[in-house]
């Protein structure tokens, strides 16, 4: 390894536990929630956050932001918004006592775009992010506007079971590289969360990163090898979320309607650099797949009727093929 690869890791692992650190001095507990916002960061991805109100979420969203030095848009998605209402829409203005169009950018135009609520809006309206999150750029009346870089799209979801809610279209869903379960917090986290938030100070959050240096950050991820028996591993974890693929648990086979897309060994494989380079190694092991295995799937994976009517959690599913599947093929 030549002496500027190894400066360029240990600047890596430095920025990233120095933004991790960041984070946590205003957000409580919430660890792998945090990781795995940064993770998917670096990894050039987006992020769908899931809990019930009220856990932070919001407040994760906004403290990235300011500690990136980046710009910051939220969107409350609610039932009436329409689609022009994130992307933007042409106008007409009068100048010089001629008029003509002009596009006017939509909230989408930031580099950390929050998607509040985003299952309270209507499908069609959930679908006006798609383009957004796939190619950075939005079209309107058959003219394309690209997005600042870096872009990152981090919605917050309601489980589905509340009212007002609407399932997210499978295609968005696929869109996301993690789903993220945002717990509630422990007895200890709420005391330190009372403290913080019912006080006299409110402390401000100081940029530590630039938009730059993530894009650096998000180049040299890409570099980074992955052994081929690792890659075949996170393929076979993806093979095994298919109920047609032979030898997989019996779980999968009587509650999976459809297995993860090849966007999931997409997710696992990018995101596993991501924390071979955060913990300062040079290479992609087994348990970095292992690490991303359920955020990168849980979302992707389709439960059956039968499923769907015993209440299976999809990462008991994911749990029983990472037991399943070994590491050598």
């Amino acid at each position: 390894m030549s002496k500027e690869l190894d400066k360029a890791i240990d600047n890596f692992f430095n920025d990233f536990n120095k933004l991790h650190k960041t984070i946590q001095q205003f957000i409580v507990g919430q660890d792998e929630v945090v990781n795995g916002v940064l993770t998917v960061l670096f990894a050039g991805g987006h992020v769908l956050l899931e809990g019930v109100p009220g856990l932070g979420k919001t407040a994760l969203v906004n403290t990235l932001s300011q500690a990136l030095d980046a710009s910051f848009s939220r969107i409350q998605f609610t039932p009436d918004l329409m689609p022009s209402d994130i992307v933007g829409t042409d106008v007409i203005v009068e100048e010089e006592g001629r008029k003509r169009f002009t596009f006017r950018k939509g909230p989408v135009f930031a580099n950390i775009v929050l998607a509040d609520e985003v299952n309270r809006a209507t499908p069609k309206t959930q679908s006006a992010l798609l383009e957004a999150m796939q190619e950075h750029s939005v079209t309107v009346t058959g003219t394309t506007h690209l997005l600042p870089e870096p872009f990152m799209v981090l919605a917050t979801q309601n489980p589905l079971e509340m009212e007002g809610t609407y399932p997210l279209p499978e295609a968005q869903l696929d869109r996301f590289m993690f789903k993220v379960l945002v717990p509630f917090p422990s007895r200890e986290d709420l005391h330190l969360i009372m403290n913080r938030t019912t006080g006299a100070e409110k402390p401000e959050v100081k940029a530590v990163l630039s938009g730059s240096r993530v894009e650096e950050m998000k180049a040299l991820v890409r570099t980074v090898p992955v052994p081929e028996p690792v890659q075949d591993y996170a393929l076979r974890i993806l093979e095994a979320t298919h109920p047609e693929t032979k030898g997989v648990p019996k779980k999968i086979r009587k509650y999976v309607r459809y297995g993860a897309s090849p966007r999931g060994a997409q997710a696992m494989l990018l995101t596993a650099r991501v924390s071979a380079l955060a913990a300062g190694r040079p290479a992609v092991t087994f348990e970095d797949v292992r690490k991303s295995a359920k955020p990168a799937l849980r979302h992707r994976i389709i439960l059956n009727f039968e499923g769907e009517a015993e209440g299976i959690e999809r990462d008991s599913i994911i749990d029983s093929i990472l037991k399943n599947v070994r590491e050598e093929g």
